[in-house]
């Protein structure tokens, strides 16, 4: 896979997740009441939510509450995936539980390499060298290589230990072609004010292990094509000058401090602080910049570069609000890190409650509408210019850039018999990258900075 889909990668984690049922028994806790008419344990009192297996299925997966969720996520003329989710939650005892969860989605399309549209067509080597792709003429620069199928799986485990402490922890690993992923982690909870106030403290270390196509470029090297040279024979022996054999690793260590405070029967605060180091590898295998002449016109493709540190803070802070029949929240998230990149995140939610109308009992829906801006890091450069030093870190990733994103989604859901829920999420996405038009002739008209718009489609079945 091109590490240039982790970011579409996560983003689709994070939504299969927030689209089990974990959310919505969060907000069920605080309205201290059952939204969807179910017990606790996410199923009626007289059913196991079972009933459609056979026996010697159904009994033993029993004491388990599972949650699923398929997503379909396509961007205009670039990535599509399909991620399916299955968790699964166990209830040994009153104070202790476990979790698993198995997580398997596919990737494929066109990612953006980071070079320059021209005003005429483009030809750039393929990351394993083995190939060429030529992009026509004004066109943004895409990668069409992109596919990649990620198996994740990981199982926590939390207990009460007192009324007022709470222990948990967890461990996940993930693989896919090109990139391996390992971690543990683990915090605790302490109650206060007869439980109405929180803290917690959690921790989390990861490690990484990238195996890029064709193996990890020199950072800064100039990308080899084949027309430059005289045969096969010399171009990829000037090929093997860009690449470094081996694999790399990045390091990821994290901690995160929490205050919830429960301000009245309708009203909860949550205050969190993170911070996260992150060390090794953290370059774009796949990403390159175009160098361009005083007319604009791409003269070779230079490897990206970026620094082996990167330390990031975090505030977040929600607000959550429970109505007669629903529940309303809101969150701002800062961000702010070493490579000199700021963010900023409004989100909020609306969840309602309808009951049963038009056939469909314990009808819900909820509006979601996020925001994200982000500044641009200190080395984000949309391309070099010939005769210019080249700088220690560069790169013109649109992610490090400046650009400001939207989100639009809305989830219905309705109880089956024996327990069952199903519910559907359509979400659009919409992404403003931002930047100046430089004054060069050849560049003149062309679209530097594209807009990306995506659709979401989730399904997601409890039982």
């Amino acid at each position: 896979m091109q590490l240039s889909g982790k970011g579409v990668a996560a983003a689709l984690t994070v939504a299969s997740v927030q689209m089990l049922s974990l959310d919505a028994v969060a907000q069920e806790q605080l309205t201290g009441q059952s939204l969807s008419g179910k017990s606790s344990s996410g199923k009626d009192a007289d059913s196991t939510g079972l009933d459609w297996l056979p026996d010697w299925i159904a009994k033993p997966l029993a004491p388990w509450r599972f949650d699923g969720a398929i997503l379909w996520y396509r961007e205009q003329d670039r990535v599509q995936a399909i991620e399916g989710i299955v968790q699964g939650r166990y209830d040994y005892s009153d104070s202790l539980s476990v979790t698993a969860k198995m997580l398997l989605d596919s990737l494929s399309g066109a990612s953006a390499t980071g070079a320059l549209p021209q005003p005429t067509a483009q030809t750039f080597t393929r990351p394993s060298g083995g190939g060429e792709y030529s992009v026509a003429t004004g066109q943004t620069p895409l990668d069409d290589t992109f596919k990649d199928t990620r198996l994740q799986l990981s199982a926590d485990w939390s207990e009460i230990i007192s009324t007022e402490k709470r222990i948990h922890g967890g461990v996940y690993g993930s693989k896919e072609f090109d990139y391996a992923s390992i971690g543990v982690n683990g915090g605790a909870e302490w109650g206060f004010n007869k439980d109405n106030t929180t803290l917690s403290l959690s921790t989390a270390l990861g490690m990484d292990v990238v195996d890029p196509v064709g193996a990890v470029p020199v950072a800064g090297a100039p990308m080899a094509i084949r027309r430059d040279f005289s045969g096969e024979d010399a171009f990829l022996a000037a090929f093997a000058t860009t690449r470094i054999p081996g694999v790399r690793r990045k390091y990821t260590s994290e901690m995160l401090f929490g205050l919830n405070q429960v301000i009245n029967r309708s009203t909860l605060v949550q205050l969190n602080y993170g911070v996260a180091l992150s060390q090794g590898y953290l370059t774009d295998p796949y990403k390159i910049l175009s160098v361009v002449n005083e007319q604009g016109l791409a003269q070779e493709y230079r490897y990206e570069s970026r620094p082996d540190s990167r330390l990031r803070h975090s505030l977040f802070a929600l607000l959550k609000y429970a109505m007669d029949k629903g529940v309303w929240e809101a969150s701002y998230r800062f961000t702010l890190d070493d490579w000199g990149m700021q963010s900023h995140t409004l989100e909020t939610r609306l969840r309602r409650q309808f009951g049963d109308i038009w056939g469909f009992k314990g009808l819900y829906g909820q509006l979601h509408l996020r925001w994200l801006h982000q500044g641009e890091t200190d080395f984000y450069r949309s391309f070099l210019m010939e005769g210019e030093a080249l700088p220690r870190y560069m790169s013109a990733d649109y992610r490090l850039g400046d650009l400001d994103t939207y989100t639009l989604g809305v989830k219905l859901g309705y109880r089956l018999s024996g327990g069952r829920e199903l519910a559907w999420r359509l979400g659009w996405y919409h992404q403003v990258p931002r930047g100046s038009q430089p004054a060069l002739p050849a560049l003149a008209g062309l679209d530097l900075y594209p807009v990306v718009d995506a659709a979401m489609l989730q399904l997601n079945y409890q039982w």
